[in-house]
Order: structure tokens, then sequence, then C-alpha cells
């Protein structure tokens, strides 16, 4: 796959809501939970205990849409559902990692930035009238 250059700082429309979307709060623990393996709705719940029903019925809505995520109906005697990575959806796995590795390697540096901000922050709050 080629990749084409884009000016520094250019996402366009489409490309940012895509973006929003994959790295929103809830995409991404799905994400990484769906690359084990397929998995039904309450399992996922149970994986990602944080996560409401209603939020996580529509992340994964969500990432159906856009062609991430299928949904399954399975052949049981009851009704059941099971969730599954597409083929594009496994294609975002390297820049899910390159991104996870990034906030490892830097978290340290982010959270340094964030206290001398803030306490630069509440210097200036102290000082204004």
């Amino acid at each position: 796959m080629e990749v084409t250059a884009m000016p520094d700082a250019c996402l366009l429309g489409d490309q940012r809501d895509l973006i929003d979307q994959v790295l929103d709060k809830w995409s991404l623990s799905i994400l990484a939970v769906l690359l084990r393996g397929p998995h039904r709705f309450n399992e996922l719940r149970r994986e990602v205990p944080e996560i409401t029903q209603k939020s996580l019925a529509q992340t994964l809505k969500r990432l159906e849409r856009n062609g991430i995520v299928e949904r399954i109906v399975l052949d049981t005697r009851h009704f059941a559902v099971e969730y599954r990575m597409t083929a594009l959806g496994r294609s975002f796995e390297a820049p899910r990692q390159a991104l996870a590795q990034w906030a490892s390697d830097h978290l340290e540096d982010v959270n340094k930035a964030r206290a001398s901000y803030d306490a630069d922050d509440d210097a200036r709050a102290a000082a204004s009238p």
C-alpha cells in the first residue's frame, strides 16, 4: 500500500472523523479484545468492565459501520451474535501498537509536562486579582 504524503497537521474532515471514531474512549479497548479473537457482546462487557451496555453497543455499531468489526449472527438454538475483526480492522493493529508504544515511551514526559503546566497555571491564578 502506498502512503501519500500530506502536509503536516493536515487531516481532512473525513480522515479526522475516522481517526476520532477509531481512537475514541472505548474503541481502542474493544479493538484490543477483538484482536485476540471473536467475542460475544457480554464477553466484551466482561473484558472491558468500565464500559456501559449503551456505550458498548454504540461503539460496536460505529466500528461495524466503518468496516472495522463485523457482526455475525450465530446459527444456534438461541439468538446469539458475535463480533470479530475484519481484514480492514486487523490492518489497524500496527498503528494501534505504535500509538500504544509511543504513549508508554513518553508517559513520564507527558506527566512532567502536565505537572509543570498545572503548577504554572496555579501560580498565574494566584497572581491574578
